[in-house]
């Protein structure tokens, strides 16, 4: 890489991080040699770019303005010689967002294939429950379920699964199987990350609309959490089938008041640019798109990009 394209790629790197340290450690480099490349950018360019402060380094105008524009055209090269070696023969980092317990259950058990696919392609799963600034974070797509926040960020539906009442065999010996959306009132039920000391569960059934107030008798900070305490007999869950499609499969869970629908949980693949994804991304989508849709899902809407604010159907994190 010659030293104009170093420069440019520690410049974008830095903007997005805002951090000379984290850059170097994400190229093994020492953090003053990333310092030296940037300003003989600016000292090229005879602009500033930067604006080094004790916490963070931040973008002038002209730093923000270089920034997206070299990132598109770093990613224009990146494309051009993966273009070249063929669809089959990506290089270079893929990093890709997602949160845990959909990546331990549906992504993972899926990567095999696409790894097979792109031998020559590096996988670095940045696996956190948290939605992190995917600029910041250098990720080059990211998986999330659930709705979607507000952003700038350019989404296409990945699958929706469905979402079920469930609750273990124990509880259910315990307390009485509900056959009526009116009896859920006279149980525990439980509650996730988002969920209020009084929740309100919506149900369709031949066409008709039926909506119940529950009380959350007990709540836990993640997805996952409100799986296991469902199986440990703490009460009923509402929850997804990505979620607890295993514990439904092998008993530990049995799912209540079958006749009644609610709405699906819809997962998307997000691009941190409005620019056009890159290659690598663009693959990753469409490979976990038709994994995600090969069994039970329901078909995503193919090929249909959308702005995280227009009118996609979204379904509640579980």
């Amino acid at each position: 890489m010659n030293d104009r394209l170093t420069q440019l790629v520690l410049f974008v790197r830095t903007a997005e991080t805002g951090s000379f340290s984290k850059t170097a450690r994400e190229f093994d480099l020492a953090q003053p040699s990333v310092s030296r490349a940037i300003a003989a950018l600016e000292a090229r360019l005879g602009v500033a770019l930067l604006t080094r402060t004790t916490r963070r380094v931040v973008t002038t105008e002209a730093g923000q303005a270089l920034a997206v524009s070299a990132r598109e055209a770093l990613s224009a090269i990146d494309d051009a010689e993966n273009a070249a070696r063929g669809a089959d023969r990506l290089t270079g980092v893929l990093r890709i967002a997602l949160p845990t317990a959909f990546g331990v259950r549906q992504i993972i058990p899926r990567l095999p294939g696409f790894v097979a696919l792109h031998p020559g392609l590096k996988i670095d799963l940045m696996m956190s429950d948290r939605y992190e600034d995917l600029v910041a974070e250098g990720a080059d797509l990211a998986f999330r379920h659930g709705k979607l926040p507000d952003s700038i960020f350019v989404t296409r539906k990945l699958a929706s699964a469905a979402r079920a009442i469930v609750a273990a065999p124990e509880y259910l010996r315990r307390r009485g199987v509900p056959r009526a959306v009116a009896e859920l009132k006279t149980h525990d039920c439980l509650g996730g990350p988002a969920a209020a000391d009084r929740e309100t569960w919506t149900f369709r059934r031949d066409g008709r609309v039926e909506t119940i107030a529950v009380d959350v008798r007990l709540r836990t900070g993640s997805g996952p959490g409100v799986v296991a305490c469902a199986v440990a007999g703490l009460g009923i869950a509402l929850a997804s089938t990505w979620m607890c499609g295993e514990e439904l499969q092998d008993g530990r869970l049995t799912r209540l008041l079958p006749d009644y629908e609610l709405e699906p949980s819809d997962a998307y693949v997000v691009f941190p640019s409005r620019s056009r994804p890159s290659r690598k991304a663009r693959a990753a989508a469409e490979y976990f798109i038709a994994a995600l849709n090969a069994k039970t899902h329901r078909p995503a809407a193919a090929g249909k990009l959308v702005e995280s604010g227009e009118s996609e159907p979204r379904g509640r994190i579980g």
